[in-house]
Formats: C-alpha cells, structure tokens, sequence
C-alpha cells in the first residue's frame, strides 16, 4: 500500500505537471481562493431561507468546526506522518512549490476533511433546489487533489481526509436536516 501511495504522489507532484497546473493548484488550495465561495453560501443561505437559514448557517460552521478537530487535532495527534516536503527520505525528490511545508502530521489531510465535510453538508442540505449541487464534490476534490500536487500530502493522507470528512458532512447533515426538524431547505416548487 506504501509503495502505491508514494508511486502515485510521484505522479501526480512530479510527472502529471505544468506551469498552469502549477499557478492553479497552488492558487486553488490558499483561503483567498476559496473563502469568497464559502462566504457567499452563508449570505445566500440567511437571505434565502431567513430563520432556517440560520440554522444552516449554524450546521455548516459546527460542520467544518467539527472536522477540523477531527483532523487536526483527534487524527493527527494519534497518527504522526511527515508530510512529503518534510520526509528525510523522500523530500530531495519531491517537487515542492507551497509557500511553505507545515510541520504537522501530514495524515489527515485537513484540506480534504474540511472541504468534503463541507461538501457533503452542502448537498445533502441543498439537494433538493438544484442538481448542481453536485459540483461540490468537484470543488473539494479539486482542492484536495492540490495538496498532492504542491507537495504537501500524499494520497492516502487526501483520501483518508476525504473519507473522514465526508462521514462528518453526512452526520452533520442529518442532525441540521427536516428529519430532526431543524432545518429542510427546499424551493416553493420542490
């Protein structure tokens, strides 16, 4: 399995590559770049939903809450990697372009926790207005994918990460959903 983890991050860090892939994927995984999306649910949510959509507002920040301690603080703890860019025995070979190399564990990805928690939470709770909901899956891979590709995950940490996450925005959604009668968004036409 090791062996197929670091097969596969040689791939995608330093032979799958380009310089627009290399601007994107670094731009991509930075909170200026993703944020303003984040952001903007949250308004539409308040404005579209008025009290319900506080409570969506109030699930999807306890969601990312939630998944960031589960990553970062509950998985890391437990688990230490080095991150790629860090590894004594692989860092010489990795292409490195992140601003930085964190020192923490590279198992979870927080990345990929945080952005499929927050996924998942987005579809299940906006399924019912629009089938394209579904690209948000697309968005966090995207971002996840990124970590891989600057160096600073390999793809068991993202996968593990995704996984996890996912559990976590699919839990959260349930609890904040019409069956617990918190929150059920849904179009006048639904």
């Amino acid at each position: 399995m090791l062996k197929f983890d670091y097969w596969l991050f040689f791939k995608i860090n330093g032979q799958w590559t380009n310089s627009f892939l290399d601007s994107f994927f670094l731009s991509i995984r930075e909170g200026e770049f993703w944020a303003p999306f984040y952001l903007f649910l949250l308004v539409f949510a308040a404005v579209n939903f008025s009290r319900k959509g506080w409570w969506w507002m109030l699930g999807f920040i306890l969601t990312v809450s939630v998944s960031d301690i589960i990553s970062s603080h509950v998985i890391k703890e437990i688990i230490f990697r080095p991150r790629p860019c860090a590894d004594a025995s692989v860092g010489p070979y990795v292409r490195f372009i992140a601003r930085y190399c964190p020192m923490s564990s590279s198992f979870t990805s927080s990345h990929a926790c945080n952005h499929f928690a927050m996924a998942v939470f987005i579809f299940f709770t906006f399924k019912n207005l629009s089938k394209w909901w579904r690209l948000v899956f697309l968005w966090a891979a995207l971002i996840s994918y990124a970590q891989i590709y600057v160096g600073v995950h390999y793809p068991s940490d993202v996968a593990c990460g995704a996984v996890v996450g996912a559990f976590i925005g699919y839990y959260m959604a349930k609890l904040f959903s019409g069956r617990v009668g918190m929150l059920k968004i849904e179009t006048k036409y639904s």
